[in-house]
């Protein structure tokens, strides 16, 4: 048997309760931000969610290990193929930074 709640959830401010918080199946909360001039949906991500698997953070052009806590963040008006996974640390610094890295016109982009 689960224990009882004891205090009922409230609505926060927004009218919107706790029960629907946008924590999706990744375990993180979801923002939209204002950057170069667009709207970007960011999904902070755990890194319990990240197992097994490696990203390119385009901040720093670096791996993102499997398993550490990061954010993707993606153009509000695009589609699934333009999320991107940041460290967290990149993208709070994503105006001050820019890859150093020149890749050929056939490579990957990550």
């Amino acid at each position: 048997m689960s224990p009882r709640r004891n205090r009922p959830k409230a609505a926060d401010p927004s009218g919107r309760s706790a029960e629907d918080d946008r924590t999706g199946r990744y375990g993180g909360f979801q923002s939209a931000e204002d950057w170069q001039g667009e709207e970007w949906s960011v999904r902070h991500v755990a890194g319990a969610s990240a197992e097994g698997k490696t990203y390119r953070c385009p901040g720093c052009d670096q791996m993102i290990p499997s398993a550490v806590p990061h954010v993707v963040a993606w153009p509000e008006h695009s589609g699934v193929d333009e999320r991107r996974h940041w460290h967290k640390s990149c993208w709070n610094a994503r105006d001050r930074r820019t890859t150093r890295v020149q890749r050929s016109r056939n490579a990957p982009k990550f």
